[in-house]
Formats: structure tokens, C-alpha cells, sequence
């Protein structure tokens, strides 16, 4: 982008990805919405949050191929290199879910080391089967979809998500009205379902991009970061590139399956775990403003961040807007219409929701603030800070929840989101730093 991004231009850019991001933030409430309104609600719930901790655990190694495919596919060589490098992840992280359904490694992690009860243990791995196609599919569709956003066709990435949650609605309502199966079992079922149709999708709406892509001259557009006539883009390269992106993920995902073993030895564990996705599935659909400004930003950012003035005031303006509307939720009587009307929890579980919402009010806008970030340090390929920003959030998630999980007794859920504004505040603080490194760099 040559010209300076008006606030319009980027809303036109951004929405379609916000929407796409949003259709997923609803998945979670919904599916928990239907899971509540079965038998065994209490178990159901709480193995339905465990087992897709795991999932998103399993997909930590190419949640960043979007970005990836964003940054560096611009030819039919940097496409294939990349292409064959998503597909080695795929295989690999698919290697990691199928790891932990062995009899040995499940009944160990389930049983003994998260300490969950043998109902949700049990429930938890039937889930962790129907789930196995997931992170393969994640994979695939966030590569292709990066492709389409690198030419500028982020509308098509919109219609994917709608094709993913028609067909998770499909299977949900099948299985509640029909099916005589848990409701962990329907929700993984769902998950799995509509992250398939919507990597279908991807592949059928990706194909003129790809096409044109692999019908130009070789080295007819230049990697970006390399010069042209510069050495064309290689494994080494796309490695280095990506090693810490996926290392970040992998840290960064990590912190629901190590809450979900903190939660499990603090006060109220199993109404913790059970509100815990409910919570979370909220403060998603929030959240879900900063996620879709992450490749808006590395796609509009331009070289030497000539475009940051724009970007900064754009996500100043969402970050508050999703804070808003989160503390409106939390802080008023809609919190009692979203826990117990549309999330069916029963006044139990849902006194225990309110809390932990309300403490995490302020996290979208710290969120929108991360991204950022993060795109100024991907649009110069320094990558190794976001991971040591990362590592830091979930040490010091890991430090406060033990000390006001354990140290003072908060509940289990009220601790852990508190965990969450923590280390998010230390990530964003030690990214600042960086981040004003780098423009001055670049400015000089």
C-alpha cells in the first residue's frame, strides 16, 4: 500500500477478518449453551473445556501460518516452499493429539497429573478422538487463508467462517436433538465438523489466487525482506522466520491446559472448570477485535512502518470499544442474561462466572494492544521478541495464580483470569519497550 490508510480503508480491510474472528468467538458460547442444556451438565462442561485445551495445545504449531503465508508468499517458490512446510506441521502437530490418546499417556495426564474426576477424564478422552482432525485442518485453511489476505481478498476469509459454522450448527442440533451421546462428545464432534468444511472452503475459494500465484514468473515479485535478485526463500529462512511464531503459540496456548491443572487443585475445581470455558468463550468474542487486527496491521503496516500513525489511532478506537462492551456485559445485568439465559448455566455455576468477568473487563484492549505490537516486530522479521514476550506472560500467569490460588484461597476461575490480566500486562509492557527499539531503528 503506497497511499496513507484512512480510517475507512482499514475498517473495509479489517472487518472482514473481525467478522471471521467473531463468528469463532461465537462458537464457544454456543456450543457451551447446548452442552449446559444436557445431562450431566457439570461434567460435560467442565470435559468439554479440558479437551479443547488439548485441541488448541495440538494446533499451537501452525496457528501462525496465516501470518506466515501473509508475510512471505508472494511467488509460486515462496507459495510451495511454504505450502510443504504447513503440510509438515499438520503431520506433526496431528502426531501430538494422537500422542496423548495413548492408553498410558491419557490415563497419566488425565487421571494423575490434572487430577480430574473419572467421569470428566473419561468423557474428556472420548472428546480428544473426535477431535483428532482439527489441527491438521486448522492448519491447512489458516495458510490458504493467509495467501488470500496477502491479496487482499480478506471478504473470502469471512465466508469460510460462515461455511465453518453452518456446519458445526448442522452437527451441534443433530446431535442434541437426535443423538444419544454426551455433550462433550457433540461439542468435540461439532469443532471437528466445521473446521473441515471450512478448510474445504478455503481450498476452493484460495484456487484463482493460487493459480495466478503459480502461473507467474519465477521471482516476478520479491520476498519481502529480500531484495530482488536476493537468494529466493528457503526452508532455513521460512524456519527461522517462523521457530519463534510457533514457539509463541506453543507457550501461549499452553496456559489453558495449565490452568486447567492449577484449577483442578484449588478451591471449587470442578465448578471452576466447568464456568471456566463459559468465561473464556465470553472474553473471547471481545478479544476477537484485537485477534483480526493482527494481520490487518503486518498487511497495511508498509515499509519502515510508514503507515504506524494510522494503525496506532485505528487500534486505539477498537481496543476501548472492546473493553466497553465487555464491562458493559460484566458490570450490569446482562451478565445474568448471558450466564444463565443464553449460556443455560444454573444459578450455581453462574454466581460463579460473574467475578472473573469482571476482572477481566480490560483484557481486549490489552489484547488489541498485543497485536499491534506484534505485527510491528513481525513487519521487520524480529519475531525472537514476541516469543521472550510470551514466555513471560505465562511465567508470571503461572506465578500470580499460585499465589492467589493457592496463596490466598480465590477460587479457582476468579484466580486464573486474574493470572491472565497479569501476564498479559508484563507481556505488553516488555513489548513496548522492544517495539520503541525497533522504530527508531527503522527510523534512522
Amino acid at each position: 500500500m503506497t497511499d496513507r490508510p484512512t480510517p475507512r480503508s482499514i475498517f473495509l480491510f479489517w472487518l472482514p477478518l473481525f467478522a471471521t474472528w467473531l463468528m469463532m468467538g461465537v462458537e464457544g458460547p454456543y456450543l457451551a449453551a447446548i452442552i449446559a442444556r444436557m445431562p450431566d451438565a457439570k461434567f460435560n462442561l467442565a470435559a468439554h473445556g479440558v479437551s479443547y485445551a488439548f485441541a488448541l495445545l495440538a494446533e499451537a504449531p501452525v496457528i501462525m501460518l496465516m501470518s506466515a503465508a501473509t508475510a512471505l508468499v508472494t511467488d509460486a517458490q515462496s507459495f510451495r516452499k511454504l505450502r510443504k512446510f504447513a503440510q509438515a506441521l499438520g503431520a506433526g502437530a496431528t502426531g501430538m493429539l494422537v500422542l496423548v490418546l495413548l492408553p498410558p499417556v491419557h490415563r497419566f495426564v488425565l487421571r494423575e497429573l490434572l487430577h480430574l474426576p473419572p467421569e470428566v477424564a473419561d468423557l474428556t478422552y472420548g472428546a480428544l478422538w473426535l477431535l483428532l482432525p482439527w489441527p491438521a485442518a486448522i492448519g491447512y485453511r489458516r495458510f490458504l487463508q493467509g495467501v488470500l489476505i496477502r491479496s487482499g481478498r480478506t471478504r473470502l476469509v469471512a465466508y469460510g467462517t460462515v461455511v465453518r459454522v453452518a456446519a458445526m450448527s448442522v452437527v451441534a442440533l443433530t446431535g442434541f436433538t437426535l443423538l444419544d451421546v454426551p455433550g462433550a462428545w457433540i461439542g468435540a464432534m461439532s469443532l471437528s465438523a466445521g473446521v473441515v468444511a471450512e478448510a474445504t472452503a478455503a481450498r476452493w475459494m484460495a484456487a484463482s489466487t493460487v493459480r495466478q500465484l503459480l502461473d507467474a514468473p519465477a521471482g516476478a515479485v520479491a520476498v519481502p525482506g529480500v531484495a530482488e535478485g536476493g537468494e529466493p526463500l528457503t526452508y532455513r529462512g521460512i524456519a527461522a522466520f517462523y521457530y519463534p511464531l510457533a514457539l509463541t503459540s506453543l507457550i501461549g496456548l499452553s496456559v489453558q491446559p495449565m490452568l486447567t491443572f492449577f484449577m483442578g487443585r484449588s478451591t471449587y475445581p470442578l465448578e471452576s472448570l466447568a464456568t471456566f470455558p463459559v468465561v473464556q468463550s465470553l472474553t473471547f468474542i471481545f478479544r476477537t477485535v484485537g485477534l483480526s487486527f493482527q494481520d490487518t496491521a503486518i498487511a497495511l503496516m508498509g515499509p519502515k512502518h510508514r503507515h504506524l500513525p494510522e494503525l496506532k489511532s485505528y487500534a486505539r478506537t477498537i481496543g476501548l470499544a472492546a473493553a466497553g462492551g465487555m464491562a458493559l456485559v460484566a458490570f450490569t445485568p446482562l451478565s445474568d442474561f448471558w450466564f444463565r439465559t443464553l449460556s443455560g448455566l444454573t444459578p450455581e455455576l453462574a454466581a460463579f462466572a460473574v467475578a472473573p468477568a469482571r476482572v477481566v473487563a480490560f483484557l481486549p484492549a490489552l489484547t488489541v494492544l498485543l497485536t499491534l505490537q506484534r505485527a510491528i516486530l513481525v513487519n521487520v522479521r524480529r519475531t525472537r521478541p514476541i516469543t521472550i514476550a510470551t514466555a513471560l506472560e505465562v511465567t508470571f500467569i503461572a506465578i500470580s495464580f499460585a499465589t492467589l490460588g493457592w496463596g490466598f484461597d480465590l477460587v479457582g476461575v476468579t484466580a486464573a483470569f486474574a493470572s491472565f490480566v497479569v501476564g498479559r500486562l508484563v507481556a505488553n509492557s516488555y513489548l513496548a519497550v522492544r517495539c520503541r527499539q525497533v522504530i527508531r531503528e527503522t527510523a534512522g
